[in-house]
């Protein structure tokens, strides 16, 4: 029998129909898989179970009752969203059991007896933090697995909505997450999870309900479809999940060159980026590769060594030095580090083109329409037009708008870090193209994934870090994923021992 349940559920905007006559039935003791495009109505849906908005038509139902009638059932549907949602300056205790009326801790609040039961719930979550540390000093691993442990100290939840709830976490800690979701089941709770990593879907669901342009296309238990079926069922046609994006081209000369660099979580590191080549970086959260490229870029402070681009000296220590020399990074933490969440696509994009734009009179708005409007058309930017806020674009179109805006600018390098972070498959591809063909051009490319088939399939060299330093640099046409793993490890044959320079 269905714990939670959604008959005949629509949402409409002024303007467009987010959701159409949507069914789903979710069991306690299982895994139900939503699964859907970016944009297809996933968020909307989440939104009306958890009580955040109202249906335009048709009803849900928790343990058999009308919610909008009793609003306290609310209590029972507990949401995990994709984006991190804490609060930085406050303890991980106190963040832990934020609302405290919800957790049993209302009233005069017992700091002791806070950080007590606190830390119960980081050893079972495996977070490596203590229960004093403010959170904006944890790692982000540690900050996505404190927000899941958030969630279950609701005394009240019976079911668990995880929204991407693995996009920043290694396998091994994907693992963690996976073993604290069966712990929930064997309680008889359920879990609604979203995600659009294929491999998750089908080791972790048991029922599955396909959303595709708001509307149920198909819904069924997870053993009776496999990965290409489920793909063509929430794209409307099949995808090639096995296609390369290298560029085709021979790279070209060197363009940057690395030179025993040290910093934040990394030491002693060296190695080249030539002109059309994207090279990739592997390795564990932890593994120093986005504190390295934040480092080269002047967000963090170097403490020794140099970087060379074109055979001049880098200023290193300046962001602002390295965006109008050419150099661009682009953050994994798009809402937090890459967008302007309450400004429009066309401001978010006429932003970063201002030199382009700008005059003695003020902004050219006509010349601004006129990039801005060939970025949405050559990045194939979905929305309903220039003045749509960005952040109601689907992730996937969100970060289109950043490369294009980047692009604009015509960098010589750019650094990506997880681009690909909670993007559904066919929007993954659309940026691999974009990639593949910047790198044709002529500009360098850095990658940093956590996902080692995203690696193989775009990178033409893949360089592994363990514990700061580089442990290999690896074809990615040619190396197995076997021998990439035990790299990361440092484990691999042939990998630098660890304390040896690293000279790639």
């Amino acid at each position: 029998m269905a714990y939670l349940e959604v008959r005949g559920v629509g949402r409409d905007f002024p303007g467009v129909t987010a959701l159409n006559n949507v069914d789903l039935s979710v069991e306690l003791g299982r895994t139900h898989i939503l699964a859907g495009e970016n944009g297809a109505g996933k968020s909307t849906l989440v939104k009306i179970l958890t009580g955040a908005d109202r249906a335009s038509r048709g009803s849900i139902l928790i343990d058999g009752q009308y919610p909008l009638e009793h609003p306290d059932l609310f209590r029972k549907i507990a949401y995990v969203p994709q984006e991190l949602s804490l609060f930085p300056d406050v303890s991980v205790a106190e963040n832990l059991f934020m609302p405290f009326d919800r957790t049993g801790h209302g009233g005069l609040v017992n700091g002791r007896r806070l950080r007590a039961e606190a830390q119960d719930y980081l050893d079972r979550f495996g977070i490596e933090a203590r229960p004093g540390d403010l959170v904006r000093h944890i790692s982000v691993p540690d900050q996505q697995l404190l927000q899941i442990a958030r969630a279950s100290t609701n005394k009240d939840m019976k079911v668990l909505i995880l929204d991407e709830p693995t996009s920043a976490l290694t396998a091994r800690e994907v693992e963690r997450v996976f073993r604290v979701i069966r712990s929930f089941l064997d309680r008889d709770h359920a879990i609604v999870f979203i995600s659009h990593k294929m491999e998750e879907v089908f080791e972790i669901g048991d029922d599955y309900s396909v959303l595709r342009n708001g509307e149920l296309v198909e819904a069924g238990r997870i053993d009776r479809i496999d990965e290409p079926g489920l793909i063509r069922a929430m794209s409307g046609r099949a995808v090639q999940i096995d296609e390369h994006f290298r560029p085709d081209a021979e790279p070209g000369d060197t363009l940057m060159q690395v030179e025993n660099l040290s910093g934040p979580m990394f030491h002693d590191v060296s190695f080249k980026l030539k002109r059309g080549e994207i090279l990739g970086f592997a390795g564990l959260v932890g593994a120093g590769r986005s504190e390295l490229m934040q480092t080269i870029f002047g967000f963090r402070k170097a403490a020794g060594g140099r970087v060379r681009v074109m055979g001049q000296d880098w200023r290193l220590n300046d962001p602002a030095a390295s965006v109008k020399a050419g150099m661009l990074y682009l953050s994994e933490e798009r809402k937090h580090h890459g967008i302007f969440p309450l400004l429009s696509l066309r401001e978010n994009i006429g932003i970063s083109v201002l030199s382009l734009t700008s005059g003695a009179a003020g902004i050219d708005f006509g010349k601004e329409r006129g990039i801005v409007g060939q970025v949405i058309a050559d990045y194939g930017i979905r929305a309903s037009g220039p003045g749509q806020r960005i952040s109601t674009l689907s992730g996937g179109n969100q970060q289109k708008a950043i490369i294009g805006r980047a692009m604009a600018t015509s960098p010589r390098i750019l650094i990506f870090d997880e681009p690909t972070k909670g993007i559904d498959i066919r929007t993954k591809a659309e940026i691999y193209r974009i990639m593949k063909s910047l790198a044709e051009a002529g500009v360098g490319i850095i990658l940093i994934s956590s996902e080692m088939t995203e690696l193989r399939r775009c990178a033409s060299r893949i360089l592994t870090m363990h514990g700061g330093r580089l442990t290999g640099d690896f074809d990615a046409a040619t190396t197995d994923t076997e021998t990439l793993v035990g790299a990361i490890f440092a484990s691999a044959p042939g990998s630098r021992p660890e304390g040896e320079a690293s000279h790639v």
